[in-house]
């Protein structure tokens, strides 16, 4: 069946007014986001976003897999910071078995995931620049970004799609002269920082394209379940790692970077000043990270080492049923949140107590800061919608699930 038989119509409501159509194959969408435009002349009257030409079916498709083959599907859902994606999850299956998870996992996770909020706000900066006409600093944002994926490579083995967080811990420990690597990175990285703003915070053009444009208040972002740097942008200081802590947050010192004139640039500086703060935490993650074990110690759920496997029957055994019956989750249902780049990204999931999760169920960021797309843009005009949908940072893949 078509889209467009279920596409939202959307008629003139003035004489002077037409409908433009902007997406879905659209440059400046961020994916394939289809926005409908009401104009008059190039005055937004009305905009409407119509979604759903990514739908992939991953909620559905979770429930056909057992949960430790749910981590990879995890990573596709939000594709610029598949790690957070794989934190949320595990925390809830996590939640779900009552494991603890061993300090060294515990800060290794907060490395890892804070690198993935770097990589992530390093395409949005450089993307949303090049909307605007600002091509050098793309080229500056994917040099630090390739410098992140080699790093993610060296520890999953995968560039993007790294599944490297695992029920009871992560994967693997990092190889040798992993953390010397890292380190030299986050010790050249806020002079990289400086660049983009170099290049950016002061310059009158970007000034007079992102200031007093796309303005959203306080008020109407929480009523339409904002959160992330669209949130703090309109100076709600709200940051879950702060006031939710998971995975060992409370053990880092950070700042929540909040502005309150909730435009394009107000957003701008809140990403901004979250690099800075998340190469701090990096820092701080490497000078204390915990000697000890990476993986819980739970036989019947975590995979043995492969060492073990070689010596003990027992380990083999364990490893063999895992692999091939899954294990099985208590009976129950948890909602699991964690602060991504784009804000709060949330896991439902229910267990009916076999080895296959009942429902999964991911609560969007993007989905709902979409919403506050029309707030942004209606009265102003054409060009301040690509600003407008370049500030909120979608990704279409979260939102079309």
């Amino acid at each position: 069946m078509s889209h467009l038989t279920h596409t939202p119509a959307l008629e003139p409501t003035q004489d002077n007014t037409m409908i433009l159509n902007m997406g879905p194959q659209h440059p400046s969408t961020h994916g394939v986001l289809r926005v409908l435009l009401e104009i008059d002349g190039e005055t937004v009257v009305r905009l409407m976003p119509d979604i759903g030409y990514l739908h992939t079916g991953i909620e559905k498709t979770c429930e056909a897999k057992f949960y430790q083959q749910v981590v990879p599907l995890t990573d596709r859902i939000d594709y610029l910071c598949p790690m957070t994606n794989n934190l949320c999850y595990v925390l809830a299956v996590e939640k779900l078995l009552g494991l603890e998870i061993p300090p060294r996992a515990e800060w290794l996770r907060v490395m890892m995931n804070e690198l993935t909020r770097i990589n992530s706000h390093l395409v949005w900066l450089g993307t949303h620049a090049l909307d605007i006409g600002a091509m050098t600093v793309f080229l500056y944002c994917f040099r630090e970004r390739e410098d992140i994926l080699r790093l993610f490579e060296a520890a999953s083995g995968q560039r993007m799609m790294t599944s490297y967080f695992r029920v009871g811990g992560v994967a693997l420990e990092p190889p040798l002269g992993f953390f010397e690597r890292v380190r030299e990175f986050a010790n050249r990285f806020p002079s990289r920082v400086d660049e983009y703003e170099g290049l950016l915070t002061a310059n009158p053009i970007w000034m007079m394209r992102t200031r007093g444009v796309a303005k959203i208040s306080a008020a109407d972002a929480i009523a339409l379940g904002a959160s992330g740097p669209t949130l703090r942008g309109s100076g709600v200081d709200l940051d879950l790692r702060r006031d939710l802590p998971y995975s060992g947050y409370q053990n880092f010192k950070f700042k929540v970077p909040v502005h309150q004139e909730g435009d394009v640039f107000s957003r701008y500086l809140c990403r901004v000043q979250e690099m800075r703060e998340s190469i701090a935490i990096v820092r701080q993650a490497l000078d204390g990270l915990p000697q000890g074990p990476i993986k819980a110690d739970a036989p019947k759920v975590v995979l043995p080492d492969r060492e073990k496997m070689k010596t003990e029957m027992e380990a083999l055994i364990y490893h063999f049923k895992i692999i091939t019956e899954g294990f099985a989750v208590p009976e129950g249902e948890v909602y699991q949140a964690v602060e991504s780049p784009r804000g709060e990204m949330g896991y439902y999931v229910v267990s009916d107590g076999s080895a296959k999760p009942y429902r999964v169920h991911m609560r969007s960021a993007c989905l709902a800061n979409m919403q506050t797309l029309p707030i942004m843009c209606e009265g102003r005009l054409i060009a301040d919608v690509v600003a407008a949908i370049g500030s909120i940072d979608i990704v279409l893949g979260e939102i079309d699930r």
